[in-house]
């Protein structure tokens, strides 16, 4: 029997900002209409989150709900349920037109903390306004090359996914950016 393994094994950093990669976290993409009750319901009852809004996230400790597009979801649930969970999400959607499929083991999770800094560090790797980001908002789009999803949990830090095969590009850009002596102070 083999130990599952995080992407880089919880790796972290410490610079004018904290960059960690979270270990283990479980991942579903749930696709379908976003409308049909059945499977608001199924989320819902998945997270123990609420149904987020356009370009949202619905999020209790480790679990939530993140809008990715008009007709996905992430579900971010513990590692250790997420086959219960899709099992259960397949049952109460069974003869809907939808989607469930874990994801866990090919995404990594990063935060990203630090205070109001943690923002410039958001800020020199994607084209997201941080000014006015705030906690409660998602966003999909693109750190240097990578292709991501962030979010911020509370005002002091940022929650990044990413494919795993680019989790140590993602962690040495993240470093980089937070590196002693490269702060902006625009943000601040």
């Amino acid at each position: 029997m083999s130990n599952t393994l995080s992407a880089l094994q919880g790796a972290n950093y410490d610079g004018f900002a904290q960059v960690q990669e979270m270990g283990l976290q479980g991942m579903i993409t749930l696709r379908g209409d976003l409308a049909e009750a059945k499977l608001r319901r199924a989320a819902e009852k998945a997270t123990g989150c609420k149904m987020p809004e356009q370009n949202r996230i619905s999020a209790k400790g480790r679990s939530a709900i993140a809008w990715m597009s008009p007709d996905e979801l992430l579900l971010l649930v513990p590692y250790s349920e997420v086959d219960t969970h899709l099992v259960a999400i397949e049952k109460s959607l069974t003869g809907e037109p939808s989607l469930a499929v874990n994801v866990s083991d090919a995404r990594a999770l990063f935060e990203v903390s630090g205070g109001a800094q943690v923002r410039e560090v958001i800020a020199k790797l994607a084209p997201v306004d941080m000014a006015a980001f705030a906690p409660g908002m998602f966003r999909r789009t693109r750190m240097a090359q990578v292709p991501a999803a962030l979010w911020m949990p509370d005002d002091s830090a940022v929650r990044i996914v990413c494919f795993r095969s680019v989790a140590q590009y993602m962690f040495d850009i993240l470093k980089g950016a937070a590196a002693p002596g490269s702060e902006v102070g625009y943000l601040v």
